[in-house]
C-alpha cells in the first residue's frame, strides 16, 4: 500500500496518441516523453512528430507534457563511437552525454510546445546552461516549467569518477562550473521545482565493466530535503520558504493538485517538522528503499526530519515510518474525489 498521497504520469510514446485521453480520464497529471533512449524497451523515445502530435493532444486535454531532454542523435552516436572503440569507462560515458545534448533537446521541445500551445515541463535539468535554455524559451512564449534535482546540486562529475556506478544517472553529473551556474539559477529564483528523479535498481544492475550498460539512476527521494537543507539553506542561505515552494508549492499549482502545496485553511495538513540545526549521517541501513544503494551514504547533513504528517495523520516520527497504508491517488483539479489505491510490487 502507498503511505503517501501520490499522482501518476501517463507515457507519450510512438503509436499511443489515442491512449492519451483515456489516460487523462484515469487521472494522469500529464504525459512523460523521452527524447533519448530510455533504456526500457517498453518505453521508446518520442520522435519529433510523436512529440508534436502528443503535445497538441495534451493541450486539448489541458495537461502538460514532461520531457527527458537529451538529444538522441548526439548521445547515441557518441556512445556508439566510444563503445566501438572499446572506450567503456565512466569518463567515456560522461563524454557521450555533453551539455549541448541537453540544451538542444530543451530548445527543440520548447519550440514544439510553443507551436502546439502545450504546457511543458523539463524534468531533471542537470546544468545551468540547460536552465538558461529553458528561460530563453519562456521569454519567447513557451509555457515551460524548470525542474532540477538534488544530486545535480550536490555532486559534480568528479564525484561520479570517484564513486562510480552508484552516482551514474542521465543526464549525468556535470562539471563544477555548470553546477555553480545551476545553483545561481536556484538562488536567483528561476528554477521552479527540485525533485528527486528517484530511480532505484538492484545491485546487479549497478555493476559491470561496461559503464554504458550499467543502470543509470540515482535513488534520492529520501535525500532531497537533506540536500536542500545542508547544501542549500546552511551553505548558501536558501530560505526555508523557498525550499517549501520548490518541493511543494509550485508542483501543486503546476499540476493542479487542489488542497496541496501550502499551509492554508481548507488545505490538507501535509506537514514536515524539521530540526533545522540537528545533524545526521545518512547510512545505508537507514534507507527505507528496497535496494539500499545511495551516493549519499556516509555523508553528514544538517537538518533532521522529526515528524511527517499526511492529511493530519503522523506517518513518520523519529526515524520510523508509523503507518502501512492510507495514501490516496490525486487527480488534477479535484478537491473532494480521491481514489484510494494499493501499490503492488
Amino acid at each position: 500500500s502507498s503511505i503517501t498521497d501520490f499522482a501518476i504520469w501517463g507515457g507519450l510514446v510512438p503509436g499511443n496518441l489515442s491512449d492519451l485521453a483515456p489516460l487523462a480520464e484515469c487521472g494522469a497529471i500529464g504525459f512523460k516523453a523521452f527524447l533519448s533512449d530510455s533504456g526500457l524497451p517498453e518505453f521508446p523515445r518520442a520522435d519529433d512528430l510523436t512529440l508534436y502530435e502528443g503535445m497538441r493532444e495534451a493541450a486539448r486535454l489541458g495537461l502538460p507534457v514532461a520531457v527527458h531532454a537529451e538529444s538522441e542523435e548526439i548521445t547515441s552516436r557518441l556512445a556508439r563511437r566510444s563503445r566501438d572503440a572499446g572506450r567503456l569507462t565512466a569518463r567515456d560515458y560522461l563524454n557521450s552525454r555533453p551539455v549541448i545534448a541537453e540544451v538542444e533537446a530543451i530548445q527543440r521541445a520548447a519550440l514544439l510546445a510553443r507551436e502546439a500551445g502545450c504546457k511543458l515541463h523539463i524534468v531533471h535539468i542537470s546544468s545551468g546552461s540547460g536552465v538558461a535554455a529553458a528561460l530563453e524559451a519562456r521569454a519567447l512564449g513557451t509555457d515551460i516549467a524548470v525542474e532540477t534535482c538534488a544530486h545535480y546540486l550536490f555532486f559534480t562529475e568528479d564525484d561520479l569518477l570517484r564513486l562510480g556506478a552508484v552516482a551514474k544517472c542521465a543526464p549525468p553529473l556535470r562539471e563544477r562550473e555548470e553546477r555553480d551556474k545551476l545553483w545561481a539559477k536556484v538562488l536567483g529564483g528561476t528554477v521552479d521545482v527540485i525533485a528527486s528523479d528517484h530511480s532505484p535498481a538492484p545491485p546487479s544492475m549497478k555493476t559491470g565493466d561496461d559503464f554504458f550498460a550499467i543502470w543509470g539512476g540515482i535513488a534520492g527521494v529520501q535525500s532531497t530535503l537533506a540536500v536542500l537543507l545542508e547544501a542549500g539553506h546552511h551553505r548558501r542561505g536558501l530560505a526555508m520558504e523557498r525550499i517549501a515552494e520548490l518541493t511543494a508549492g509550485y508542483p501543486a499549482r503546476r499540476f493542479d493538485l487542489s488542497n496541496k502545496g501550502s499551509i492554508a485553511v481548507g488545505n490538507d495538513a501535509d506537514l514536515t517538522l524539521v530540526d533545522v540545526n540537528g545533524s545526521h549521517t545518512l547510512e545505508a541501513e537507514s534507507l527505507f528503499q528496497k535496494h539500499r544503494i545511495s551516493p549519499y551514504a556516509g555523508r553528514q547533513f544538517r537538518g533532521v526530519v522529526r515528524r511527517t504528517l499526511r492529511r493530519g495523520t503522523t506517518i513518520f516520527q523519529e526515524g520510523k515510518i508509523t503507518v502501512t497504508s492510507g495514501g490516496r491517488l490525486l487527480r488534477p483539479n479535484t478537491r473532494t474525489t480521491y481514489a484510494t489505491s494499493r501499490i503492488h510490487p
